[in-house]
């Protein structure tokens, strides 16, 4: 079965930091390409970054180019990352992990003074 659960998620000031994960299981994690989006109620969904293959490239999303910072662990934990610095209220949103056609149920990111 495969599934994505995403975790890291939470309220935090402007100017901060966090960090998001998403475990992997059910499939053959390090042959996926992976992806971070987000949801808000006003923009929609907007693809954050994406993540090729044994870490080859990344991508990111000029509205977070610099700040956000997308990796894996693909030889022991099987795990999605995103490194989510200089957060700002814009950043608000509910995060997504995508691989293999699946979704992740999402994690709350809250920027707020």
């Amino acid at each position: 079965q495969v599934q994505l659960v995403e975790s890291g998620g939470g309220l935090v000031q402007p100017g901060g930091s966090l960090r998001l994960s998403c475990a992997a299981s059910g499939f053959t994690f390090t042959a996926q390409h992976m992806y971070w989006v987000r949801q808000t109620p006003g923009k929609g969904l907007e693809w954050v970054s994406s993540i090729n293959t044994g870490n080859g490239g990344t991508w990111t999303a000029d509205s977070v180019k610099g700040r956000f910072t997308p990796s894996r662990d693909n030889n022991v934990k099987n795990t999605l990352y995103l490194q989510m610095n200089s957060l700002e209220p814009e950043d608000t949103a509910l995060y997504y992990c995508l691989g293999i056609g699946t979704w992740g149920q999402g994690t709350q990111v809250t920027v707020s003074s």
